[in-house]
């Protein structure tokens, strides 16, 4: 009985004092003409006259704003990560930007025809929820991350907007769809078409060709890491940015590891990219 005694104190030792919470929101939004939802974590002791640092995580291609928080678990881990003080406390919005049927729901984080969400992202929703959860405010506070097609969302808007965040961090990224060798294209120009054209149109090895020294400088001002697989099909791309970057003299992290293009790689991937963020933070 003592043993089992000792065991039960050492479990429950093991788990965090504190705990946060996920509380589901949304925004009407007139981009779009609809109602996105979206998850917000807060952390333990959460006080809205207190001001967050604050992290986007995106989801990927098919998922919605759930999943960080269902398949990916991320509330232990960020849980975990704040008790051990290997992060600040932090906001964490989960915007929704698709859903499962991808050739009727609309997917994806680029301006495309019938479905302008950077504009929406960045004209709307970042300004409403961070004034409304008291975080950010500005590039020194504020991080993107993401999965797949959140992945390369994350690089496309932290290129595009280099002014906005602290850090990016791409997990298994979608970067670009040329001559459609990721995800064949169907001919239908159904929202399946649409957001693999988007993909391609706003590619991030491309806009690397195409910078010029004043946007490589402002590159420079974020803090890049790339994380994928050594069997995850995107492999290849996203090496072959991080080498664009090398070439360019603008640092980023780079780590392949042991796993494929899964919720597995990601929910450990987390444990590395929220570190990151808060390391850049200032």
């Amino acid at each position: 009985m003592k043993q089992f005694l000792s065991l039960m104190v050492l479990a429950l030792a093991a788990l965090p004092l504190n705990a946060g919470k996920i509380v589901t929101d949304s925004i009407d939004s007139k981009t779009l003409g609809a109602e996105v939802k979206y998850n917000v974590y807060l952390p333990d002791g959460y006080k809205a006259d207190c001001d967050y640092p604050v992290v986007y995580l995106l989801h990927g291609l098919s998922d919605t704003y759930t999943a960080w928080q269902i398949r990916g678990n991320m509330q232990t881990v960020v849980d975990e990560l704040i008790a051990s003080g290997e992060i600040v406390p932090m906001v964490i919005i989960m915007p929704n930007a698709g859903g499962p049927d991808v050739n009727n729901t609309w997917n994806g984080y680029f301006n495309m025809p019938g479905w302008n969400y950077e504009d929406f992202f960045f004209g709307e929703f970042l300004p409403a929820v961070e004034k409304k959860y008291n975080c950010g405010g500005s590039k020194e506070e504020r991080a993107v991350m993401g999965l797949s097609m959140g992945g390369g969302g994350s690089v496309v808007y932290a290129q595009r907007h280099p002014d906005m965040f602290s850090s990016c961090y791409a997990m298994s990224a979608w970067l670009d769809n040329k001559e459609n060798e990721v995800y064949k294209t169907p001919k239908e120009k159904n929202q399946l078409w649409y957001v693999r054209e988007a993909v391609k149109e706003h590619s991030a090895l491309d806009f690397l060709d195409n910078a010029d020294q004043a946007t490589l400088e402002k590159l420079r001002s974020v803090a890049w890491f790339i994380d994928c697989g050594d069997d995850d099909f995107l492999l290849q791309m996203n090496m072959d940015f991080h080498m664009k970057m090398r070439a360019l003299k603008v640092h980023s992290e780079f780590r392949v590891r042991n796993g494929v293009h899964n919720w597995e790689y990601w929910h450990l991937a987390l444990r590395l990219s929220l570190p990151f963020a808060s390391r850049n933070f200032d």
